[in-house]
Protein backbone atom coordinates (compact mmCIF):
# COMPACT_ATOMS: atom_id res chain seq x y z
CA UNK A 1 0.00 0.00 0.00
CA UNK A 2 1.45 3.46 -0.85
CA UNK A 3 1.63 6.23 1.87
CA UNK A 4 -1.38 7.99 1.07
CA UNK A 5 -2.87 4.69 1.43
CA UNK A 6 -1.41 3.77 4.50
CA UNK A 7 -2.62 7.39 5.69
CA UNK A 8 -6.06 7.15 4.54
CA UNK A 9 -6.80 4.53 7.00
CA UNK A 10 -4.93 5.98 10.00
CA UNK A 11 -7.15 6.65 12.83
CA UNK A 12 -7.46 9.62 14.62
CA UNK A 13 -6.57 10.00 17.78
CA UNK A 14 -8.24 12.34 20.21
CA UNK A 15 -6.16 14.14 22.39
CA UNK A 16 -8.84 15.91 25.17
CA UNK A 17 -6.42 16.08 28.70
CA UNK A 18 -3.39 17.72 29.05
CA UNK A 19 -1.19 14.56 29.51
CA UNK A 20 -2.14 13.20 26.13
CA UNK A 21 -0.87 16.09 24.44
CA UNK A 22 2.28 15.92 26.37
CA UNK A 23 2.89 12.81 25.31
CA UNK A 24 1.24 13.05 21.88
CA UNK A 25 4.08 16.03 21.34
CA UNK A 26 6.73 14.10 22.90
CA UNK A 27 6.01 11.69 19.80
CA UNK A 28 5.79 14.45 17.24
CA UNK A 29 8.97 16.40 18.37
CA UNK A 30 11.37 14.29 16.02
CA UNK A 31 10.20 14.71 13.31
CA UNK A 32 12.05 17.98 11.19
CA UNK A 33 8.58 19.02 10.26
CA UNK A 34 4.34 18.40 11.08
CA UNK A 35 1.53 19.34 9.43
CA UNK A 36 -0.88 21.33 10.92
CA UNK A 37 -5.27 22.89 10.73
CA UNK A 38 -7.42 24.09 12.53
CA UNK A 39 -11.48 24.05 12.87
CA UNK A 40 -12.65 26.99 14.27
CA UNK A 41 -16.39 29.24 14.21
CA UNK A 42 -17.04 32.81 14.05
CA UNK A 43 -20.28 33.60 12.72
CA UNK A 44 -21.28 35.33 15.79
CA UNK A 45 -18.22 36.77 17.39
CA UNK A 46 -15.28 38.91 16.21
CA UNK A 47 -12.78 36.70 17.20
CA UNK A 48 -12.64 33.28 16.16
CA UNK A 49 -13.43 30.25 18.29
CA UNK A 50 -10.96 27.99 18.47
CA UNK A 51 -12.17 24.52 18.73
CA UNK A 52 -9.84 21.51 17.41
CA UNK A 53 -6.42 21.80 16.52
CA UNK A 54 -5.10 19.07 14.01
CA UNK A 55 -1.75 17.59 13.80
CA UNK A 56 0.52 15.22 12.29
CA UNK A 57 3.21 13.57 10.15
CA UNK A 58 3.85 10.54 8.12
CA UNK A 59 3.72 8.32 11.36
CA UNK A 60 0.23 9.77 13.42
CA UNK A 61 -2.51 12.13 12.97
CA UNK A 62 -4.29 13.65 16.06
CA UNK A 63 -7.26 16.13 16.40
CA UNK A 64 -6.63 18.18 19.65
CA UNK A 65 -9.52 19.27 21.43
CA UNK A 66 -9.47 23.18 22.08
CA UNK A 67 -12.35 23.60 24.51
CA UNK A 68 -10.63 20.74 26.82
CA UNK A 69 -6.94 21.18 26.96
CA UNK A 70 -4.29 23.65 27.64
CA UNK A 71 -2.85 24.69 24.85
CA UNK A 72 0.36 26.50 25.98
CA UNK A 73 2.54 23.57 25.45
CA UNK A 74 1.47 23.22 21.60
CA UNK A 75 1.88 26.60 20.99
CA UNK A 76 5.63 26.53 22.26
CA UNK A 77 6.08 23.61 19.96
CA UNK A 78 4.78 25.07 16.94
CA UNK A 79 7.23 28.11 17.43
CA UNK A 80 10.16 26.10 17.88
CA UNK A 81 12.19 26.71 14.80
CA UNK A 82 13.76 23.96 14.19
CA UNK A 83 10.53 22.20 12.78
CA UNK A 84 8.70 23.15 9.23
CA UNK A 85 5.41 23.28 9.87
CA UNK A 86 2.84 22.47 6.93
CA UNK A 87 -0.53 24.23 6.24
CA UNK A 88 -2.56 25.17 3.08
CA UNK A 89 -3.69 28.81 2.78
CA UNK A 90 -2.65 29.22 5.72
CA UNK A 91 -4.08 32.92 6.74
CA UNK A 92 -6.84 31.86 8.72
CA UNK A 93 -4.80 29.71 11.04
CA UNK A 94 -2.40 32.57 11.10
CA UNK A 95 -4.66 34.70 12.52
CA UNK A 96 -5.46 32.07 15.01
CA UNK A 97 -2.20 31.24 16.26
CA UNK A 98 -1.36 35.37 16.87
CA UNK A 99 -4.67 35.81 18.60
CA UNK A 100 -3.79 32.65 20.69
CA UNK A 101 0.44 32.36 20.79
CA UNK A 102 0.91 36.20 19.91
CA UNK A 103 3.13 35.13 17.04
CA UNK A 104 3.05 32.86 14.42
CA UNK A 105 4.45 29.71 13.99
CA UNK A 106 7.25 29.42 11.09
CA UNK A 107 8.85 28.62 9.58
CA UNK A 108 6.26 27.22 7.55
CA UNK A 109 5.57 25.59 3.81
CA UNK A 110 2.20 26.47 2.44
CA UNK A 111 1.05 24.18 0.00
CA UNK A 112 -1.32 26.61 -1.73
CA UNK A 113 1.63 28.81 -2.28
CA UNK A 114 3.89 25.68 -3.52
CA UNK A 115 0.84 24.33 -5.70
CA UNK A 116 0.98 27.90 -7.42
CA UNK A 117 4.85 27.88 -7.68
CA UNK A 118 4.81 24.34 -9.64
CA UNK A 119 1.66 25.91 -11.85
CA UNK A 120 -0.67 23.85 -10.22
CA UNK A 121 -3.34 26.73 -10.02
CA UNK A 122 -3.11 30.11 -8.08
CA UNK A 123 -5.26 29.93 -4.46
CA UNK A 124 -5.63 25.92 -5.57
CA UNK A 125 -8.22 24.54 -2.95
CA UNK A 126 -7.00 21.38 -1.07
CA UNK A 127 -9.25 19.24 -2.05
CA UNK A 128 -8.79 19.54 -5.64
CA UNK A 129 -5.01 19.81 -4.39
CA UNK A 130 -5.33 16.22 -2.68
CA UNK A 131 -7.57 15.47 -5.84
CA UNK A 132 -4.95 16.75 -8.51
CA UNK A 133 -1.83 14.86 -7.26
CA UNK A 134 -2.93 12.28 -4.83
CA UNK A 135 -6.44 11.19 -6.69
CA UNK A 136 -8.43 11.06 -3.44
CA UNK A 137 -11.80 13.11 -3.63
CA UNK A 138 -12.34 14.27 0.09
CA UNK A 139 -15.38 13.80 2.10
CA UNK A 140 -17.04 16.89 2.34
CA UNK A 141 -20.07 15.73 4.39
CA UNK A 142 -19.01 17.65 7.63
CA UNK A 143 -18.01 21.03 6.13
CA UNK A 144 -21.09 22.57 7.94
CA UNK A 145 -20.05 21.35 11.26
CA UNK A 146 -20.79 23.48 14.52
CA UNK A 147 -17.32 22.66 15.56
CA UNK A 148 -18.07 23.98 19.27
CA UNK A 149 -20.57 21.10 19.49
CA UNK A 150 -19.39 18.07 22.20
CA UNK A 151 -19.17 15.02 21.59
CA UNK A 152 -17.52 14.83 18.27
CA UNK A 153 -18.16 12.15 16.17
CA UNK A 154 -16.09 9.79 14.53
CA UNK A 155 -17.25 11.15 11.15
CA UNK A 156 -16.62 14.77 11.98
CA UNK A 157 -12.74 13.91 13.75
CA UNK A 158 -12.42 12.16 10.33
CA UNK A 159 -13.35 14.51 7.78
CA UNK A 160 -11.04 16.93 10.10
CA UNK A 161 -8.12 13.91 10.48
CA UNK A 162 -8.04 14.47 6.29
CA UNK A 163 -7.33 17.92 6.25
CA UNK A 164 -3.60 16.71 7.95
CA UNK A 165 -3.12 13.20 6.98
CA UNK A 166 -3.21 14.31 2.89
CA UNK A 167 -1.15 17.36 4.03
CA UNK A 168 1.49 14.68 5.36
CA UNK A 169 1.65 13.00 2.05
CA UNK A 170 1.22 16.21 -0.19
CA UNK A 171 4.02 17.62 1.53
CA UNK A 172 7.59 15.49 0.54
CA UNK A 173 6.83 15.06 -3.19
CA UNK A 174 5.32 19.11 -3.31
CA UNK A 175 8.97 20.36 -1.50
CA UNK A 176 11.26 17.88 -4.15
CA UNK A 177 9.13 19.11 -6.84
CA UNK A 178 10.28 22.51 -5.78
CA UNK A 179 13.67 21.82 -4.81
CA UNK A 180 14.21 20.17 -8.85
CA UNK A 181 12.56 23.68 -9.95
CA UNK A 182 14.77 25.77 -8.04
CA UNK A 183 12.38 27.35 -6.73
CA UNK A 184 12.76 27.25 -2.54
CA UNK A 185 13.59 30.17 -2.21
CA UNK A 186 10.28 31.87 -3.98
CA UNK A 187 8.67 29.47 -1.58
CA UNK A 188 10.41 30.78 1.52
CA UNK A 189 9.81 34.44 0.80
CA UNK A 190 6.45 34.31 -0.20
CA UNK A 191 5.86 32.24 3.03
CA UNK A 192 7.65 34.76 5.09
CA UNK A 193 5.48 37.31 4.18
CA UNK A 194 2.55 35.21 5.63
CA UNK A 195 4.01 34.64 8.82
CA UNK A 196 4.48 38.31 9.68
CA UNK A 197 2.18 38.82 12.83
CA UNK A 198 1.41 42.31 12.28
CA UNK A 199 -0.68 41.19 9.13
CA UNK A 200 -3.08 39.84 11.68
CA UNK A 201 -3.60 41.87 14.81
CA UNK A 202 -6.35 43.97 14.47
CA UNK A 203 -5.60 47.74 14.04
CA UNK A 204 -8.97 49.77 14.24
CA UNK A 205 -7.09 52.81 12.85
CA UNK A 206 -6.78 50.90 9.76
CA UNK A 207 -10.44 49.77 9.95
CA UNK A 208 -11.52 51.80 6.73
CA UNK A 209 -9.38 49.94 4.61
CA UNK A 210 -11.72 47.25 4.71
CA UNK A 211 -14.72 49.72 3.16
CA UNK A 212 -15.55 49.15 -0.41
CA UNK A 213 -16.90 51.68 -2.48
CA UNK A 214 -14.96 54.73 -0.10
CA UNK A 215 -13.66 56.20 -3.27
CA UNK A 216 -17.03 57.19 -4.42
CA UNK A 217 -17.07 59.98 -1.26
CA UNK A 218 -15.69 63.23 -1.26
CA UNK A 219 -12.48 63.74 1.04
CA UNK A 220 -14.38 64.62 4.29
CA UNK A 221 -16.92 62.24 3.71
CA UNK A 222 -14.29 59.61 4.11
CA UNK A 223 -12.75 61.18 6.92
CA UNK A 224 -16.34 60.68 8.36
CA UNK A 225 -16.46 56.56 7.16
CA UNK A 226 -12.99 56.14 8.16
CA UNK A 227 -14.02 57.31 11.83
CA UNK A 228 -17.03 55.68 11.76
CA UNK A 229 -15.15 52.39 10.83
CA UNK A 230 -12.52 53.02 13.50
CA UNK A 231 -15.39 53.61 16.64
CA UNK A 232 -17.23 50.04 14.86
CA UNK A 233 -13.66 48.40 15.00
CA UNK A 234 -13.12 49.18 18.57
CA UNK A 235 -16.45 48.65 19.64
CA UNK A 236 -16.96 44.66 17.55
CA UNK A 237 -13.12 44.23 19.85
CA UNK A 238 -14.64 44.91 22.95
CA UNK A 239 -18.01 43.22 22.57
CA UNK A 240 -16.36 40.60 20.52
CA UNK A 241 -19.40 40.66 18.39
CA UNK A 242 -19.06 40.55 14.34
CA UNK A 243 -18.83 44.46 12.57
CA UNK A 244 -21.69 43.67 10.32
CA UNK A 245 -23.68 43.51 14.00
CA UNK A 246 -22.15 46.65 15.13
CA UNK A 247 -23.18 48.59 11.69
CA UNK A 248 -23.12 47.35 8.41
CA UNK A 249 -20.82 48.83 5.58
CA UNK A 250 -24.04 50.04 3.39
CA UNK A 251 -25.56 52.26 6.82
CA UNK A 252 -21.73 53.12 7.35
CA UNK A 253 -20.99 54.65 4.29
CA UNK A 254 -24.39 56.26 4.03
CA UNK A 255 -24.00 57.93 7.13
CA UNK A 256 -20.68 59.26 6.41
CA UNK A 257 -22.09 60.84 3.09
CA UNK A 258 -24.63 62.53 4.37
CA UNK A 259 -22.80 63.51 7.53
CA UNK A 260 -26.16 64.15 9.12
CA UNK A 261 -26.12 67.15 11.81
CA UNK A 262 -28.94 65.83 14.08
CA UNK A 263 -30.13 62.60 15.42
CA UNK A 264 -33.26 63.21 13.54
CA UNK A 265 -31.51 63.98 10.28
CA UNK A 266 -29.36 60.74 11.33
CA UNK A 267 -32.59 58.38 11.22
CA UNK A 268 -32.94 59.13 7.82
CA UNK A 269 -29.90 57.77 6.66
CA UNK A 270 -30.39 54.27 4.76
CA UNK A 271 -32.49 52.43 7.08
CA UNK A 272 -30.37 53.23 10.46
CA UNK A 273 -32.19 50.45 12.71
CA UNK A 274 -33.83 52.20 15.43
CA UNK A 275 -32.05 49.84 17.97
CA UNK A 276 -28.91 51.37 16.64
CA UNK A 277 -30.24 54.76 16.71
CA UNK A 278 -30.51 54.65 20.19
CA UNK A 279 -27.83 52.60 21.47
CA UNK A 280 -24.97 54.21 19.31
CA UNK A 281 -26.14 57.61 17.29
CA UNK A 282 -24.87 60.16 19.45
CA UNK A 283 -21.31 58.47 19.46
CA UNK A 284 -21.30 57.98 15.74
CA UNK A 285 -22.53 62.09 15.27
CA UNK A 286 -19.46 62.56 18.20
CA UNK A 287 -17.21 60.21 15.15
CA UNK A 288 -18.50 62.63 12.32
CA UNK A 289 -17.41 65.89 14.30
CA UNK A 290 -14.40 65.06 15.40
CA UNK A 291 -12.84 63.64 11.89
CA UNK A 292 -10.18 65.29 10.27
CA UNK A 293 -12.00 68.23 7.68
CA UNK A 294 -10.80 69.74 4.32
CA UNK A 295 -7.32 67.83 3.78
CA UNK A 296 -6.84 65.58 1.10
CA UNK A 297 -8.95 62.20 0.87
CA UNK A 298 -8.05 59.15 1.66
CA UNK A 299 -8.49 57.28 -1.63
CA UNK A 300 -9.05 58.68 -4.76
CA UNK A 301 -11.52 58.30 -7.30
CA UNK A 302 -9.49 57.78 -10.25
CA UNK A 303 -10.94 57.39 -13.71
CA UNK A 304 -8.69 56.09 -16.06
CA UNK A 305 -8.60 57.07 -19.82
CA UNK A 306 -7.60 55.26 -23.28
CA UNK A 307 -4.34 55.83 -22.61
CA UNK A 308 -4.18 54.38 -18.96
CA UNK A 309 -6.14 51.26 -19.89
CA UNK A 310 -4.53 50.19 -23.05
CA UNK A 311 -0.90 50.84 -21.00
CA UNK A 312 -2.31 48.45 -18.14
CA UNK A 313 -3.50 45.58 -20.81
CA UNK A 314 0.52 46.57 -22.64
CA UNK A 315 1.78 45.23 -19.03
CA UNK A 316 -1.34 42.12 -18.87
CA UNK A 317 0.64 40.83 -21.97
CA UNK A 318 4.11 41.31 -20.18
CA UNK A 319 2.97 39.38 -17.64
CA UNK A 320 1.17 36.49 -19.03
CA UNK A 321 4.31 35.69 -21.10
CA UNK A 322 6.93 35.75 -18.60
CA UNK A 323 4.15 33.65 -16.18
CA UNK A 324 3.54 30.83 -19.22
CA UNK A 325 8.04 30.99 -19.91
CA UNK A 326 8.03 30.22 -16.00
CA UNK A 327 4.58 27.89 -16.04
CA UNK A 328 2.93 29.64 -13.23
CA UNK A 329 -0.06 31.34 -12.93
CA UNK A 330 0.06 35.19 -14.01
CA UNK A 331 -1.95 36.46 -10.89
CA UNK A 332 1.25 34.93 -8.75
CA UNK A 333 3.60 37.32 -10.75
CA UNK A 334 1.81 40.46 -10.48
CA UNK A 335 -1.59 40.84 -9.34
CA UNK A 336 -4.24 43.40 -11.61
CA UNK A 337 -3.51 46.12 -8.64
CA UNK A 338 -0.14 45.78 -9.34
CA UNK A 339 -0.15 46.35 -12.99
CA UNK A 340 -2.28 49.75 -12.19
CA UNK A 341 -0.35 51.35 -9.38
CA UNK A 342 2.35 50.93 -12.09
CA UNK A 343 0.88 52.24 -14.85
CA UNK A 344 -0.31 55.43 -12.56
CA UNK A 345 3.23 55.75 -10.86
CA UNK A 346 5.44 53.65 -12.45
CA UNK A 347 8.75 52.35 -10.18
CA UNK A 348 8.48 55.35 -7.47
CA UNK A 349 5.42 53.48 -5.41
CA UNK A 350 6.20 50.47 -3.43
CA UNK A 351 4.67 47.49 -5.68
CA UNK A 352 4.82 43.64 -5.03
CA UNK A 353 5.58 43.07 -8.81
CA UNK A 354 9.17 45.01 -8.06
CA UNK A 355 10.36 42.76 -4.69
CA UNK A 356 12.07 40.10 -3.88
CA UNK A 357 12.05 37.12 -6.29
CA UNK A 358 8.93 38.49 -8.12
CA UNK A 359 11.50 41.48 -9.82
CA UNK A 360 13.91 39.53 -11.52
CA UNK A 361 11.06 36.94 -12.75
CA UNK A 362 8.83 39.89 -14.01
CA UNK A 363 9.32 42.88 -12.70
CA UNK A 364 12.29 43.95 -15.05
CA UNK A 365 10.05 43.23 -17.81
CA UNK A 366 7.46 45.68 -16.39
CA UNK A 367 9.89 48.16 -16.20
CA UNK A 368 11.40 47.44 -19.53
CA UNK A 369 7.44 47.60 -21.17
CA UNK A 370 7.31 51.13 -19.60
CA UNK A 371 10.27 52.71 -20.63
CA UNK A 372 9.57 51.37 -24.64
CA UNK A 373 5.60 52.93 -23.94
Amino acid sequence: MSDAGILRTMTPTLIADDAALAALLDRLAPAPWVAVDTEFVRERTYYAQLCLVQIGNADEVACIDALAVDLGPLWRFLRDPARTKVLHSASQDMEIFVEHAGDCPRPLFDTQVAAALLGLGDQISYAALVEARLGISIDKSQSRTDWSKRPLSAAQLSYAADDVRHLAALYPALRAALEAAEREDWLREDCAAITQPERYRPDPAQAWQRLKGLGRLDADAQHAAAALARWREERALASNRPRRWILSDEVLLAIAERRPQSLAELATCANVPARNLDRDGKAWMACMQQAPKGGPPLVDDFRPDPAHRALVKQLGHTVRSRADALGVPPSLLAARASLEMLARFGASAENPALRGWRRPAVGEALLAALDSA
